[in-house]
């Protein structure tokens, strides 16, 4: 499956910005699909993971009550609504794809999307 992520940007602290990933292929509904972050110097981290069906999320406790993770199995898209927006947020954000099951491991995500650059401002 290949990956596109876009909508990243420069927004206030406080602001709101939705990013979403398309996927080509198929078999979209068989991937389980997440949200990680990298910020410069640190880390790939885990943001929010979303199961095959929609019908369950899981969030890093940083952005829990203010990050939503979607999908359209029938668009082959997955978004990302971001809100309340802190500069501690800033990072190129990337869509992952896992066939079965989500994790929270970047490592046991199979494909990858390009990424896309959120910076929030103070």
């Amino acid at each position: 499956v290949q990956l596109q992520a876009s909508g990243g940007g420069l927004v206030q602290a406080g602001g709101s910005l939705r990013l979403s990933c398309a996927a080509s292929g198929r078999t979209f509904s068989t991937y389980g699909m997440g949200w990680f972050r990298q910020a410069p110097g640190k880390e790939r981290e885990f943001v929010a993971v979303i199961t095959r069906s929609g019908g369950a999320s899981t969030y890093a406790a940083s952005v829990k009550g203010r990050f939503t993770i979607s999908r359209d199995n029938a668009e082959n898209t997955v978004s990302l609504q971001m809100n309340s927006l802190k500069p501690e947020d800033t990072a190129v954000y990337y869509c992952a794809a896992r066939t079965g099951y989500t994790s929270t491991s970047p490592p046991q995500y199979d494909y990858w999307g390009q990424g896309t650059l959120v910076t929030v401002s103070s």
